[in-house]
């Protein structure tokens, strides 16, 4: 990771870390390199945050400044920049987003041409630039300077596309949708209205302070209570971006990442859709998916938490499906990263061809039990290695056996060390993880456990 660019983007509070001058540099950059030996075309989208709106004014200026065209989505999902960067020819794409984080927050996301996320040799590039350790570009002048384009109609093509994917309709279905007041809230009514399921809509009034707030994925408590007030088949949330999904089943409970992987991955054998056998995790999923994964002979690859090196693993490997707990899955067939409404519609799929309800379908899935403990040491990396900390972890391991695992995982941006247990009680959960910290506190490596 970068000074600016973490694993998802440029994020920052807005006008704090984040500020117009740097998506005027970012436009600049990107303008002037993509366009060294043609008219460059970029395709930016944003969420609905009001602070949204000044960065795609800032990086259209960057872009047209040095000579490329800036093609607008205005408001739509990551996916949808991702998936129109790839299928309609732009150089890049850019999203204007935070993501699940509060709305004063916002970041820049980029894509490449082929619509995955950006290599960091360009993105520590575009730092070295506003950091001015790089020359100064030329601004485009006369009839090189480029020009903003309207491109309204690339986000009904996304939409088109979606409505494509599902193979059955979704006659005699109802269907709840948290929209969190980001970029869905007009697009996926459109998709489930157009694949024929009736629709609940909550959070599809956004007003540029209300995304993700106390809705959508990261808090699902609303739509968990409409689904249970009845006559909904399953409920669907999503975040600011759209590039998160987690379901509520017909009970009210929510499904998952990891179960949402376990009920596609099966029924992709059972159809002959899963060549390799494979589904790829992150460290972080539950080792209830693994056993569920494992009584039915499906094999997993665990990457570090973050969706791009889940997507890098199912690239290099030839993997179909993967993803995290939170609800970034990944269909390789269909996009290159997560996309929180092709989940639903493969989710809303599975229910139909099996004609089996959600809470059925993930029922195989156990969740175990899991703390997880934020520790701030004095040096992550020693604390890692420190003998006696190694000792315990590998103690706690040996006696939880196969029913219980421990993880130690450092913050890429703060002094601290994520300890977690799963086990088959929250007790025993506890237990682990005080264990560990105490070795650290004894080797004096602990400073505080945050609460």
């Amino acid at each position: 990771m970068g000074k600016y660019f973490g694993t998802d983007g440029f994020r920052g509070e807005a006008n704090v870390v984040l500020n117009p001058v740097h998506a005027f540099q970012i436009g600049r950059y990107l303008g002037w390199y993509y366009g060294r030996d043609h008219k460059a075309r970029i395709v930016i989208g944003k969420d609905t945050r009001r602070s949204s709106y000044m960065y795609e004014n800032a990086l259209a200026a960057g872009l047209v400044a040095s000579g490329a065209d800036a093609y607008l989505l205005h408001v739509t999902t990551t996916p949808c920049v991702a998936y129109i960067t790839r299928s309609e020819g732009f150089d890049c794409g850019v999203m204007i987003s935070a993501s699940h984080n509060p709305y004063y927050d916002n970041g820049i996301k980029l894509v490449n041409g082929n619509g995955e996320k950006m290599d960091d040799a360009l993105q520590d590039a575009i730092e070295d630039y506003i950091d001015g350790r790089s020359p100064e570009l030329p601004y485009a002048t006369k009839d090189r300077i480029g020009c903003t384009v309207d491109f309204y109609s690339g986000r009904n093509r996304y939409i088109g596309r979606l409505a494509s994917l599902a193979d059955c309709p979704f006659e005699n279905r109802t269907v709840a949708l948290d929209c969190a007041n980001g970029s869905t809230w007009m697009i996926a009514r459109s998709v489930f209205t157009a694949l024929g399921a009736k629709v609940k809509v909550i959070n599809d009034r956004p007003d540029g302070t209300n995304i993700n707030f106390a809705c959508g994925s990261t808090h699902i408590e609303q739509l968990q209570e409409l689904v249970r007030q009845g006559q909904v088949d399953c409920g669907f949330a999503f975040d600011g971006d759209g590039d998160r999904c987690l379901a509520v089943d017909e009970r009210g409970q929510v499904v998952n990442g990891d179960k949402i992987m376990y009920i596609c991955a099966k029924h992709m054998k059972e159809n002959g859709q899963l060549p390799d056998n494979t589904v790829v995790t992150t460290v972080m999923s539950n080792l209830g998916l693994y056993k569920a994964l494992d009584a039915i002979g499906i094999g997993y690859e665990k990457t570090a938490v973050g969706d791009r090196y889940v997507y890098e693993n199912m690239k290099e490997g030839n993997h179909l499906i993967g993803g995290e707990q939170s609800g970034h899955i990944i269909f390789r067939k269909y996009a290159r990263s997560g996309d929180g409404l092709i989940t639903a519609i493969m989710l809303m799929r599975v229910m139909i061809q099996t004609n089996l309800p959600l809470s059925a379908l993930a029922a195989p899935v156990k969740t175990y039990p899991q703390v997880l403990k934020n520790v701030v040491v004095t040096d992550k990396e020693a604390a890692l290695a420190d003998p006696a900390v190694k000792a315990e972890e590998a103690a706690v391991e040996a006696e939880l056996g196969d029913n219980g695992r421990v993880l130690l995982r450092k913050s890429g941006t703060e002094p601290v060390l994520r300890v977690m247990a799963e086990a088959s009680t929250p007790e025993m959960c506890e237990q682990s993880v005080d264990r560990i910290i105490a070795a650290m506190e004894k080797q004096g490596l602990l400073v505080e456990v945050r609460k």
